[in-house]
């Protein structure tokens, strides 16, 4: 079943990208299976099933899913850390309540 966007919108990959707080170009990482080494890729779209299409250090295309996604961040000190695709997705969800984030320092009374 798909999900058909509010108001007749059309659906593109950098939408669903913003929905998991993801834009083209972000660097992530992932397992092919438990304990395997982590290989790093670039996000490149959305796929049409919901996973994330990610082209890998050789070139290679593959779609998977978020949850099995880290994607680079800073931590609260600036440090570089990962962070899981999913915590960022919920965190994404939850500043959609709040409506659309301010684009610039608040404004000064006065």
């Amino acid at each position: 079943m798909a999900l058909d966007p509010p108001d007749g919108d059309v659906a593109t990959p950098e939408s669903g990208l913003a929905a998991l707080g993801l834009v083209a170009g972000d660097r992530v990482r992932w397992r092919d299976r438990p304990g395997a080494r982590w290989r790093e890729g670039r996000v490149e779209a959305r796929e049409r099933d919901g996973s994330v299409a990610v082209r890998d250090e050789r070139g290679a295309s593959r779609a998977l899913r978020h949850e099995r996604l880290d994607v680079a961040a800073r931590g609260p000190r600036g440090a570089a850390t990962w962070e899981p695709v999913a915590d960022r997705a919920a965190r994404a969800e939850q500043l959609g309540l709040w409506g659309r984030a301010p684009s610039g320092p608040p404004a000064r009374p006065g």
